[in-house]
């Protein structure tokens, strides 16, 4: 048998929505080029995989997180979790993409050598490593961990005599009927799951340690289903998509600009939506402006709906300490609780925490500088996939693949086997993610750097990336690209 590792022109980490989309853009670009997807469970979907909470549905809607290629042609442009799933999965077995998906493999290191221009990345499959060599790395692993969510260290959870639930390891057989159910938590996974389990009989106290903007949209996109009843899928899709692009943009730059109508605009649906004289300026007041974290999305009223039914109660304030029936506040209130759900947030994880090395030197993410938000400084032939905190997650997706795709087509038509962004020492530095929910804030330190300019600046606007990312030159001062060196 030969010691030689096998190699493929790319190497695409991960199979969940990212994964799978970068897979089809390679593919229709370069049908002759060889891939491999490796991925650490034994699933394709990533996220809509992994988590399994109830109610779980995109917080973004379905005709921008959506593939480009690919029309979303459910009825629902606020999906639930199951369609989403089955929306990649048929994406990936459509196209001969699951062919190329190797389960159960997490990558733990990757190792770039000029010397042979190409990647040599470790994996552990089943307690065995595996080595695979690539031309090009892309990462499409997200950026968070998956293995364990965030809990902060509450005083008193030994305790609890009830079950503490993360939603991100949701038990299957949790039984919530008829219990007093404690969420903990105001971002979208809370708002998400407490109108599900009331559904599913629970009573439900949402208890946040301080508000978050919450706004309702209809489940189903009426200008949607009207374009489709006159035109073909793709173009309905491709309209309803423009659409909701323009309005996210709108919403988010007039939140940027103009906070306080924002604050207010949202305040007075706020008051069409909840019970007569609800006490909005405590449960629905952010201290931080609209969008200076992301906003929380409803379909249908359903949260707002729940609270005026009286399954539903939003309760502001800190938990004192876990107690054997429930938690004891800040203020002096028990809160009563049958099953208790730490809703509270994520953590993250840089490209899967994979050990980046070249030419034998460890890549120390936080002095690293991101190029074009999609690739690193001094490190070659390598890029990767970190979506919008403002709008969809695909919309990024969809632009970095169709710019590295113009890459590799540079590279060919020109002889060159590497490209490396290369950073000036003038270009200052800030956090790559001018973003302030707590699992960004607490990551600061493990992430790379954006620049004070381009190419080094991030925007979170997808509409001046377009331009750039889709049709701007892939060559600049600031990527150098070599040719291989003979004999």
């Amino acid at each position: 048998m030969s010691s030689t590792p096998e190699h493929v022109d790319v190497l695409i980490v991960g199979a969940g929505l990212s994964g799978v989309g970068a897979a089809y853009h390679l593919q229709q670009a370069f049908p002759w080029r060889t891939y491999t997807i490796l991925e650490m469970r034994d699933a394709i979907g990533g996220t809509w995989d992994l988590f399994r909470y109830p109610g779980i549905r995109s917080d973004s809607d379905m005709f921008t997180l959506g593939y480009r290629f690919r029309p979303w042609l459910g009825d629902k442009a606020i999906a639930d979790g199951d369609s989403i799933l089955a929306y990649v999965r048929e994406t990936a077995a459509d196209n001969g993409i699951d062919k190329h998906i190797r389960y159960r493999h997490k990558v733990v290191r990757a190792e770039w050598s000029s010397a042979d221009n190409r990647w040599t990345v470790t994996a552990d499959h089943d307690g065995e490593p595996v080595t695979i060599t690539a031309s090009f790395l892309f990462s499409c692993s997200g950026y968070y961990r998956y293995d364990a969510g965030y809990t902060p260290d509450f005083p008193g959870t030994e305790r609890f005599s009830g079950p503490i639930v993360h939603p991100q390891h949701w038990p299957e057989q949790l039984e919530v009927a008829g219990k007093q159910v404690v969420i903990v938590g105001s971002g979208a996974t809370a708002v998400t799951l407490g109108p599900a389990l009331a559904e599913q009989g629970a009573q439900v106290t949402m208890l946040q340690r301080s508000p978050s903007y919450i706004i309702s949209m209809p489940a189903r996109d009426a200008v949607a289903d009207r374009l489709r009843k006159i035109l073909p899928a793709r173009a309905a899709y491709t309209l309803a998509r423009a659409k909701n692009v323009a309005l996210s943009t709108a919403m988010y730059q007039i939140s940027q600009r103009y906070p306080k109508r924002m604050r207010a605009w949202i305040r007075g649906l706020q008051q069409r939506w909840l019970p007569p004289g609800y006490d909005i300026d405590t449960h629905f007041n952010p201290t931080y402006n609209p969008w200076d974290q992301r906003l929380c999305l409803v379909p249908n009223n359903d949260l707002f709906r729940a609270i005026r039914h009286g399954t539903l109660e939003i309760v502001t304030d800190r938990i004192d300490t876990f107690t054997e029936s429930g938690l004891h506040l800040a203020s002096g209130r028990d809160l009563d609780a049958d099953i208790i759900i730490t809703a509270t947030g994520l953590n993250l994880a840089v490209f899967g925490n994979v050990e980046i090395v070249v030419d034998g030197s460890k890549i120390d993410m936080p002095k690293a500088m991101a190029y074009k938000a999609m690739m690193l400084s001094d490190v070659p032939n390598f890029a990767f996939i970190i979506g919008y905190t403002n709008a969809s997650w695909t919309l990024k997706a969809d632009l970095v693949c169709e710019y590295v795709v113009r890459l590799l087509r540079h590279m060919d038509s020109h002889g060159y086997v590497k490209a490396t962004p290369v950073r000036d020492e003038s270009v200052g530095t800030a956090p790559f993610l001018n973003f302030e929910p707590g699992y960004v804030l607490r990551a600061l330190d493990i992430l790379p750097k954006q620049g004070d300019r381009a190419p080094w600046k991030l925007h979170m606007n997808y509409l001046r990336d377009l331009p750039k990312l889709r049709y701007g030159k892939v060559t600049d001062p600031a990527m150098r690209f070599e040719r291989a060196v003979n004999g």
